[in-house]
């Protein structure tokens, strides 16, 4: 009798179902299926689909080895679940299931990983933390979009079945904030770094001095960020950033598995150091601050000493600062300083880089020079750049100078979409999002050999930009792309498939409170704004 109770109890819910369809028009909801392993940006070097998903519960664990680092990617991976799922996710070294970190030897290299999916739980296992890092990533991606909100979510919260094995093409993949245009302050750079992060972008390259601005201080001269740190373009208050400040964009990046690779250009883009102490000047009359747009007309006097003891003492105290291998001295667009004195400059320069202990990076006219050995170059020229120029990049290139890729007309990220997008400028031309992304880095200039180009990188010029939300606007929907120029393997490149997993994006970008354009090329579906 009971029996049949429970049969008429259950017909009755299902016939209520039904009615309230009827009434409705609308269907049962679908139960809800997980995203599939090769939705993910940056595309996975190997996808293999299989067996039940594993769901994140009240009672999942998040379990780590005895490592320092590892505990560090647990707490935050638990921090990123905590807020939009509800449930405590305690991160401990007992225990069995659930999602697990782990070191190990394997074919993983320095930031490559395996994530194992199924119904007892999730394992995410590499060879060096920055692997584990790269996974978290790939994991929050396989997750709800709404696992992103800070307020608790409905779920469910599935990981599918399956494994992916994953290993980055390039090992430089980076990208650019000028913060000297118009000063970004460090709440609105640790902003981006989270960013950056969730792509596996592993280099970030702060352009911390030029014309509008001089954006770290420097002990030894200290009129360089107290003076010429006090504007910016348009005339606003400008800022730098204390050592102190520095040291926690340092730190934070860090975190992220982020290199900071700090920028001061020179010898041109230099006006706000000259406007700082006149004897930097080849008269010794300093010019007034400048806070417009225009590029070429300062330059460090090459032939006095005292320019020489200003670079040492700046490299000196940033190399002190900076943990990282590199350090950026600029060396675009010289337009005021001669040839002779750009390679005199250039040849005394380099060896005070490497007296630090850093390798020099340089834009790409640091070819007209003699590159340090070991010295990278960063080409930023175009598709239309001139056969001569880019010729002495490749001859550069095949005599040992390494390569990164940031082909303005490509991966520019300040560039406009079309001409009526309201912030960015278009000297390079307009850059949609499948022209950001449909290029190959290893065939970008011929004659280049393989292993010169060590990765891409997407700068982000400020002319325009006052904001978090201007960074965002330019960077989304295309930095996604570069990412995965950088990551994934040529062969996996392919626009047609690309941009449905860049819609997918869309909702994780909102649930992240994302600004980010609309671009007609994507179809972005009912779930973007």
């Amino acid at each position: 009798m009971r029996q049949h109770r429970r049969t008429l109890r259950l017909l009755g819910s299902l016939l209520l179902v039904a009615m309230a369809a009827s009434v409705t028009g609308a269907a049962p909801a679908p139960a809800a299926s997980p995203t599939p392993l090769d939705r993910v940006i940056p595309a996975p070097a190997s996808v293999t689909p299989g067996g039940s998903p594993y769901r994140i519960t009240r009672g999942t664990h998040i379990r780590v080895d005895g490592s320092r680092e590892t505990r560090g990617v647990g707490e935050y991976l638990a921090k990123i679940l905590r807020p939009s799922t509800g449930y405590r996710l305690p991160v401990t070294a007992q225990g069995a299931g659930g999602i697990r970190l782990r070191l190990a030897e394997g074919p993983f290299g320095a930031e490559g990983y395996r994530l194992d999916s199924g119904r007892g739980g999730v394992t995410i296992t590499a060879a060096k933390p920055a692997g584990l890092f790269h996974g978290v990533q790939t994991l929050r991606q396989l997750l709800p979009a709404a696992v992103e909100k800070n307020t608790v979510q409905p779920g469910p919260w599935l990981v599918a079945g399956g494994t992916i094995t994953d290993t980055p093409r390039y090992g430089w993949r980076g990208a650019m904030l000028d913060v000297s245009r118009h000063f970004f302050t460090v709440e609105q750079v640790k902003r981006y770094i989270d960013q950056l992060a969730l792509y596996k972008i592993n280099k970030l390259h702060l352009h911390l001095s030029d014309d509008q601005g001089w954006r770290i201080a420097i002990d030894s001269w200290p009129r360089l960020a107290t003076y010429g740190g006090s504007t910016e373009v348009g005339g606003g208050p400008g800022g730098f950033y204390t050592k102190a400040d520095y040291r926690e964009i340092v730190r934070y990046a860090s975190s992220r598995y982020l290199e900071v690779v700090p920028e001061i250009d020179m010898p041109g883009h230099t006006n706000a150091a000259l406007a700082s102490y006149a004897d930097l000047n080849c008269d010794g009359v300093a010019p007034p601050l400048y806070t417009g747009t225009e590029v070429g007309f300062s330059s460090l006097c090459a032939g006095k000493d005292i320019t020489y003891d200003f670079v040492d003492d700046v490299i000196r105290e940033l190399a002190a600062l900076t943990p990282g291998r590199y350090l950026h001295i600029g060396g675009d667009e010289a337009h005021s300083t001669s040839h002779e004195d750009y390679v005199k400059f250039m040849d005394r320069v380099q060896p005070i880089v490497a007296k630090y202990g850093k390798t020099v990076v340089g834009w790409h006219q640091l070819t007209g020079a003699t590159p340090a050995k070991g010295a990278l170059a960063q080409y930023w020229g175009l598709d239309g750049t001139s056969a001569e120029e880019k010729a002495r990049v490749v001859k550069a290139a095949q005599n040992g100078t390494g390569l990164i890729l940031s082909p303005a007309d490509r991966v520019y990220l300040d560039m406009k979409y079309t001409k009526e997008t309201p912030l960015g400028l278009s000297w390079a031309g307009y850059v949609e999002v499948k022209r950001s992304y449909d290029w190959d880095p290893g065939a970008y200039l011929p004659g280049v050999p393989g292993g010169a180009v060590r990765g891409v990188e997407a700068p982000m010029w400020s002319e325009t930009l006052e904001n978090s939300e201007h960074v965002e606007f330019m960077a989304f929907p295309r930095l996604p792309g570069v990412a995965e120029l950088g990551w994934s393997s040529a062969a996996s490149h392919d626009w047609e498939r690309y941009k449905g997993r860049l819609a997918a994006q869309a909702e994780r970008w909102d649930a992240l409170g994302i600004e980010w354009y609309r671009s007609p090329q994507v179809p972005w579906g009912s779930g973007g704004r």
